[in-house]
C-alpha cells in the first residue's frame, strides 16, 4: 500500500497522513492514533529514504567514542549501547558508534553537525568543562549528555546520583568502624569522578575525620591503573583499612593488586567498588555501589533524544537515576 491509497482509505490529505505518522506535533493526538492504526491494519510500512527526506532526518543517531582497549570487553559499557540500539531499532532508526582518538574527539563533532550525518548525538564521559557540549549547546544541535557537566544553559542529560553513591558507600565503611578510608578516582577532569571525589572530602569531613593526602589517587580509569593506585596505597604508611573504587574497571585492577599482595578482603583491607563486578569479576562477591539496568540507561536516553527531536526543552529532559549499596565479601568489620 502506498501514503497515497493510506490517504484514501482514511479520507485525509497526502500531507495530513504523512505528518501524522511523522509525529509532526500539529498534527492531534487523535488523528494521529486514528492513521497509526489503519496504518497497522493495512500492512503500511514507510519507504525509509522517502521518510528522511520529507522530515529532512537520517534516522541515525550517533556517538562519538574515544574509545580505550578495555570497552570492548566492558559489559555495562556494552549493556548502555546494547539499549540504546535496541530502543532505536523499535523505530526503524539505527545507531552510529564512531571510534575516534581523543585528540581527534572535538574536530568529529564539528564534522557530524556540519555534515548532518546524523539527528542527534548521545556525549559519553562528560568532562567537568566539556567543549564538545559547550560546542553543540552553540549550535543547537540535538544532543544528550550520558553525564553532567558545568554549562550556563540547560541542556539534557542522563545520570547517576554521584554524590549520593558515595555517601552510601562511606557511610557503610563508617559503620564498620573504619576511619582511614581512601578512594581511588578516575582522572579527575571527568565530572562524575569529581563530583564523587568531591562527594568523600564531604562525608569524611562531616563525620569529623581527616584524610590521609597520600590516600587519595586519582587517574584510575583501568585494570592496569586500579592494580598501581592499589600498590601505591600498600606502599603507605599507615595503609588505609579501606578502599573505595570510584569506577569498576580499575575496580578490577584493585582487587588483583589486593589478591596479588596476599591480603584478606574483607578483613584486612575492606573494599567497595562502583559499578556492577559480575561479569568483570567471576567468582568474587565484591561490595559494589551498583548503577542498575544498563540496558535500561541505553534505552531512556534513546527516548530522551528522540523526545528532544520532536520538541520536549531540554530543561525538561534531565534524569538521575539513583545507585544502591550490594553488599558482598569484601567489606568488614575494621581490625585495626
Amino acid at each position: 500500500m502506498t501514503l497515497k491509497e493510506l490517504a484514501a482509505n482514511l479520507g485525509m490529505s497526502k500531507t495530513t497522513v504523512s505528518r501524522a505518522l511523522n509525529g509532526y506535533p500539529e498534527v492531534g493526538e487523535a488523528t494521529r492514533q486514528k492513521v497509526m492504526a489503519a496504518a497497522r491494519q493495512f500492512g503500511y510500512e514507510a519507504n525509509p529514504m522517502a521518510r528522511s527526506l520529507a522530515v529532512g532526518r537520517t534516522n541515525v543517531f550517533g556517538l562519538i567514542y574515544p574509545l580505550l582497549p578495555s570497552d570492548l570487553g566492558d559489559p555495562m559499557f556494552l549493556g548502555v549501547v546494547g539499549g540504546m540500539a535496541e530502543a532505536l531499532e523499535a523505530r526503524k532508526m539505527n545507531l552510529m558508534i564512531a571510534p575516534v582518538s581523543p585528540a581527534n574527539e572535538l574536530p568529529s563533532y564539528e564534522q557530524m553537525v556540519k555534515g548532518r550525518r546524523v539527528d542527534g548525538l548521545i556525549v559519553s564521559r562528560t568532562l567537568v568543562q566539556d567543549p564538545r557540549i559547550a560546542y553543540l549547546s552553540r549550535q543547537g544541535f540535538p544532543f544528550i549528555a550520558h553525564g553532567r557537566t558545568q554549562l550556563d544553559r540547560p541542556y539534557a542529560w542522563f545520570d547517576y546520583d554521584n554524590e549520593a553513591g558515595i555517601k552510601l558507600a562511606v557511610s557503610r565503611l563508617l559503620s564498620l568502624g573504619h576511619q582511614r578510608i581512601s578512594l581511588i578516582s578516575a582522572p579527575l577532569e571527568m565530572n562524575f569522578a569529581r563530583q564523587r571525589r568531591d562527594s568523600f572530602i564531604n562525608a569524611m569531613s562531616e563525620a569529623g575525620l581527616a584524610i590521609d593526602t597520600r590516600h587519595l589517587v586519582a587517574d584510575a580509569i583501568d585494570r592496569r591503573s586500579g592494580y598501581l593506585a592499589v600498590q601505591q596505597l600498600l606502599a603507605s604508611s599507615p595503609r588505609p583499612s579501606a578502599i573505595i573504587v570510584d569506577n569498576h574497571l580499575s575496580g578490577v585492577g584493585a582487587m588483583r593488586a589486593l589478591m596479588d599482595a596476599d591480603v584478606e578482603i574483607g578483613k584486612e583491607i575492606s573494599v567497595i567498588v562502583w559499578g556492577s563486578m559480575e561479569d568483570t569479576l567471576v567468582g568474587y562477591n565484591v561490595t559494589t555501589i551498583d548503577q542498575p539496568r544498563a540496558r535500561d540507561a541505553g534505552s531512556k536516553m534513546s527516548e530522551m533524544l528522540l523526545a528532544l527531536l520532536n520538541g520536549t526543552p531540554a530543561a525538561e529532559l534531565q534524569v538521575l537515576w539513583q545507585p544502591e549499596l550490594l553488599a558482598g565479601a569484601t567489606t568488614g568489620v575494621c581490625i585495626g
